[in-house]
C-alpha cells in the first residue's frame, strides 16, 4: 500500500495524492454521506441487529475544514458542523472514488 503524500480540498472535492503517482478525487458531499462512523452508519446491538440512523446534514456539513492522517492507513475528516468521528481507510476511499 502506498503512503499518502498530500490531501487538499479543491473546490467541492478532496484530492489525495499517494506516493507512486496515484491520485484520487472525491466529492465532499459523497464523503460526508458515506461517513463510516457508528452515528452515521449504525452499529449492531447485542443481538447483531443494526439500527441505521438517518443523519441530517446541513449545508455546513459538506464543508471540510481539515483532515488528519490516522497511522499509515486512514484519514479522519473534520467538517464545519463539528462532525469528526469518521475514520476513512485508504481502501474505503479508493472504493468510494470508484463509485464516482
Amino acid at each position: 500500500m502506498s503512503r499518502l503524500e498530500q490531501a487538499v480540498v479543491i473546490g467541492e472535492e478532496l484530492a489525495l495524492a499517494f506516493e507512486g503517482g496515484e491520485e484520487i478525487y472525491l466529492k465532499l458531499e459523497l464523503l460526508r454521506r458515506a461517513c463510516p462512523c457508528a452515528a452515521c452508519q449504525g452499529e449492531p446491538d447485542a443481538l447483531g441487529r443494526v439500527l441505521r440512523p438517518v443523519p441530517q446534514v446541513g449545508a455546513r456539513g459538506f464543508s471540510l475544514l481539515r483532515c488528519e492522517a490516522v497511522g499509515g492507513y486512514a484519514l479522519q475528516l473534520f467538517w464545519a458542523d463539528g462532525h469528526s468521528t469518521g475514520i476513512y481507510s485508504f481502501d474505503y476511499l479508493r472504493k468510494l472514488a470508484a463509485l464516482g
